[in-house]
């Protein structure tokens, strides 16, 4: 167990448009590229072996920035194929917001974070006081008819609260705008309704972003 006080002031950063990384969630994740390599092999060194996940936003101008918060993964699990890529999954501890870029040697990114604003992602599972799941399941059902998905139904039916709307909200196919906002929302009650505003509008044929910018 990860206790804030193991919680680095620098992590490296992984930008990958669309991974959204929740707190107690898995992230399997396929490594091929040189930097990001080098970097699980870094992170492999270390007592934590922390990885962040941020989202890349684009600029006017061109130019790739980080979005300001995001979610840092413990590496859980490795294997290396034949020809030298990395299968990973990252196990969510909590979430961060970036203080600044920080320059070096290394051929991938790191960030200084700061985590005083999510503390309570390092406690127990979250609750939903208000979670209707009969009427979730039914929504949800319209929205994987609509989107050609298939579920394991009965285990929807039986999962806890936490890991089915992280999960839904880390697997659905919305826009990185959309997950980003999933990852900010406050709470796991906020998130279940950001999570059903963008099936919603995705059922109606409308754009989320239109209720969420």
């Amino acid at each position: 167990m990860i206790r804030p006080a193991d919680l680095p002031e620098t992590i490296p950063v992984f930008p990958l448009p669309g991974a959204l990384l929740l707190p107690r969630g898995r992230l399997p994740l396929h490594i091929f590229e040189p930097r990001y390599l080098a970097m699980v092999e870094d992170c492999l060194k270390t007592k934590t072996r922390l990885i962040g996940m941020v989202q890349p936003r684009e600029t006017p101008g061109g130019e790739t920035r980080l979005q300001s918060i995001g979610c840092v993964g413990r590496l859980t699990s490795f294997s290396e194929t034949e020809d030298g890529r990395y299968m990973i999954t990252l196990y969510g501890i909590s979430r961060f917001r970036i203080r600044e870029e920080v320059q070096g040697f290394t051929p991938y990114r790191r960030c200084a974070v700061d985590w005083a604003s999510f503390t309570r992602d390092l406690g127990q599972a979250e609750e939903d006081p208000r979670f209707d799941r009969p009427a979730f399941l039914e929504l949800l059902a319209r929205f994987f008819t609509a989107e050609g998905l298939s579920a394991d139904w009965d285990s929807l039916k039986e999962a806890e609260t936490e890991l089915l709307i992280n999960s839904l909200s880390m697997l659905s196919p919305f826009s990185p705008e959309d997950k980003q906002a999933l990852l900010e929302a406050p709470d796991l009650g906020t998130r279940r309704e950001t999570l059903v505003t963008l099936i919603e509008f995705a059922l109606r044929g409308g754009s989320a972003d239109e209720v969420l910018q």
